[in-house]
């Protein structure tokens, strides 16, 4: 088999749409290959084509340098980088996806989604896919076609794969979070590239998330210390106060600081970090084999309370937001108050809430076409007023279950 062109291709995920490369399987020496733009454990994803293209025409380090149609490929222009419609994998919205009748384009985006979905488990070593694809009889029959779901039977199937998404696509997403990095281009390409994406008239789909990634340049070296011990300083904005707990995730279930199922969370740093220091307080993280090693380095001022960008959820302004439709929220802040009420519902086991935020609901749709709006799918109509009366409910469920500065 002669080795294939090394295709672009768009992949939605967390922190939006984002472009790599792939070359579809070949064989080479009597061997049978696939691979995609990275290196080591890292898959390489970015912003815009223009970045796609000043990194491979610059960068000798990479998993694709080998490939006998690399040459070819490193020389492809701006506008050639731009995937087209049968090689965009929204990774993300594979929940609304599942939640629609499977009809012959429901199943034909699906199919292909799992389908490059299982060459990236394989290729990158993600195990949690492979079990996630491998959990639900129907992923395996997708390619059939509408025959494979029709009656009885197919009924089940399609039911099947709903089930499984609604209950472990978190794991999917997160083990592509976990390997998807955006590394450094040359400025002098990238320019070059940006000049040849307005000659040519290229319209390129930016990822506004992972262009601010790029920008904000290195992380906060007081974050290290949390991003190795694997627990999240989580900042959050809600009626008017601003406040700081503890997160974690243990067999992929969100578990804050709590005591008795409530949140504790402090408007004072330092007066947490006090919280944290004290080895006579019981709380839901106490328990953590890894807990006295934190409390040690926040007595001995070795670690302080502080949360990075993707920890910091600001739910004020949301609902009047929401009241205009889309357009009215930004995207990113939506995004990341919905993770966090989803995580805060899973954690204190509220279904309702769950599933208000993650099936074929009116909020969900709304949230949806904010979050992930595409071209393919009429956009909610308004009044949005129930939508907002269920984003209410939610907020107030969450505040509730909150303790601040140790008190109800």
């Amino acid at each position: 088999m002669a080795a294939p062109d090394i295709i672009p291709i768009q992949l939605g995920l967390t922190a939006g749409n984002g472009l790599t490369l792939w070359a579809p399987r070949w064989v080479e020496d009597g061997e049978e290959w696939e691979a995609f733009l990275g290196h080591g454990d890292d898959l390489y994803v970015f912003p815009t084509a223009a970045h796609l293209a000043a990194f491979i025409r610059t960068s000798t380090e990479h998993d694709l340098i080998d490939h006998p149609e690399w040459d070819t490929a490193s020389r492809l222009l701006v506008d050639e980088l731009v995937p087209d419609d049968d090689h965009r994998f929204d990774i993300v919205s594979v929940p609304d996806l599942v939640a629609e009748t499977p009809d012959i384009w429901t199943l034909a985006e699906l199919s292909d989604t799992v389908s490059i979905l299982r060459s990236l488990a394989e290729v990158c070593d993600l195990a949690p896919v492979e079990e996630v694809l491998d959990s639900a009889d129907g992923f395996s029959v997708l390619s059939v076609g509408e025959s494979a779901f029709t009656g009885r039977a197919g009924e089940k199937l399609w039911n099947g794969i709903g089930a499984a998404v609604v209950e472990n696509w978190d794991k999917v997403v997160d083990a592509l979070d976990g390997v998807v990095t955006t590394p450094e281009v040359d400025a002098a390409a990238l320019g070059t590239a940006e000049e040849e994406a307005k000659a040519t008239g290229t319209v390129l789909e930016e990822s506004d998330d992972l262009i601010e990634e790029l920008e904000e340049g290195e992380r906060d070296p007081e974050l290290a210390f949390w991003d190795e011990i694997g627990i999240d300083c989580v900042e959050i904005t809600v009626d008017g106060r601003t406040g700081t707990t503890l997160r974690c995730y243990l067999d992929d279930q969100p578990v804050f600081l709590a005591v008795d199922n409530r949140i504790q969370i402090w408007s004072n740093d330092e007066d947490l970090e006090n919280y944290l220091a004290d080895a006579t307080v019981d709380h839901s993280l106490a328990s953590l084999e890894v807990w006295a090693e934190i409390r040690e380095a926040i007595a001995g001022g070795d670690a302080v309370v502080v949360a990075g960008p993707e920890n910091t959820y600001a739910l004020d302004g949301i609902a009047d937001g929401l009241e205009t439709g889309p357009g009215g929220v930004e995207r990113k802040q939506l995004s990341l108050a919905v993770e966090l009420l989803t995580d805060a519902a899973k954690a204190r086991k509220d279904e309702e809430s769950i599933e208000a935020l993650t099936t074929a609901t009116p909020l969900a749709s709304l949230i949806g076409a904010i979050v992930k709006p595409s071209k393919d799918r009429l956009p909610p109509a308004p009044p949005f007023t129930a939508e907002v009366d269920t984003w209410k409910v939610l907020v107030d469920r969450f505040t509730g279950s909150l303790d601040w500065n140790g008190r109800s």
